[in-house]
């Protein structure tokens, strides 16, 4: 939740937790032997993409190479990453999606839902939030049965409309996120109208039926009882997710190296 209100820390008036972050990235990032910069995307809004650059505060030049592999400031990678090695280094942590994996899987539901409820939110976790299950389902696509990555995908869409037939109601949640008054956008709305009427609609609204919009951070969960379903649904590449050749491996790739230059 964002507040207006400046933290401040003793010894530092006036400077909130945020700037001060920053200055310490800013800090740590120029202690570097390698000059690191963030993708137009990653800085876009903090601060306007059209606009010029401005050379470094005195104008000297800067005689550093910039970084073309492995940011020191991430753990490292296996040389043949997998899915899970993803969750373990680069994904935030997993609870969310352990809890809604959980939900299926005591509800009973086929292994393709479940896989499908444990993957869901992989985008936001790892990639990008803005069109999270369009990302999901591309990063996803090679590596998963067709109807795994359209129930991401959809699902997008469909948790902003309710279905009383199966017992799903608008969030609550997204009132306190988004305002009462939110409207999705016009391409949602198409999808959603698609997704109604598409085979595989169940599969796709079961995500958004087991899904946790109230996060409890107590909940006692493991990878354990999906490691086997990982197993026979995701199709790990021996080459390792990145280097396989796919249509998405240039995604896992970045994600690997999100700072590298080219």
């Amino acid at each position: 939740m964002s507040t207006t209100k400046t933290q401040e820390m003793p010894g530092h008036a006036g400077i909130s937790l945020s700037a001060r972050a920053d200055a310490l990235e800013h800090q740590m990032i120029e202690e570097l032997d390698r000059k690191i910069v963030r993708s137009v995307l990653f800085t876009s809004g903090d601060r306007d993409p059209t606009a010029p650059i401005m050379p470094p505060p005195g104008g000297k030049p800067d005689p550093r190479h910039f970084l073309m592999g492995d940011d020191p400031r991430l753990q490292k990678m296996p040389e043949r990453p997998t899915l899970l090695d993803f969750f373990k280094h680069r994904f935030a942590p997993a609870n969310h999606l352990l809890q809604s994996a959980t939900h299926a899987l005591n509800a009973g539901h086929d292994e393709k839902t479940i896989l499908a409820c444990l993957l869901h939110d992989i985008s936001v976790s790892g990639f990008i939030r803005a069109d999270h299950g369009y990302w999901g389902a591309q990063l996803l696509a090679p590596y998963v049965d067709e109807e795994v990555s359209w129930a991401i995908r959809y699902h997008q869409a469909l948790r902003f409309f309710p279905d009383a037939s199966v017992g799903y109601d608008y969030p609550e949640a997204y009132i306190r996120y988004f305002g009462g008054d939110y409207e999705p956008e016009p391409y949602v709305k198409a999808d959603w109208e698609y997704a109604r009427n598409h085979k595989w609609y169940m599969t796709s609204r079961l995500i958004t039926l087991n899904d946790i919009y109230s996060f409890d951070p107590n909940a006692k969960v493991s990878w354990d009882p999906f490691i086997d379903i990982i197993g026979r649904h995701f199709k790990q590449p021996k080459e390792g997710l990145g280097f396989d050749g796919s249509a998405s491996a240039h995604m896992w790739r970045t994600i690997i190296w999100p700072t590298k230059f080219l």
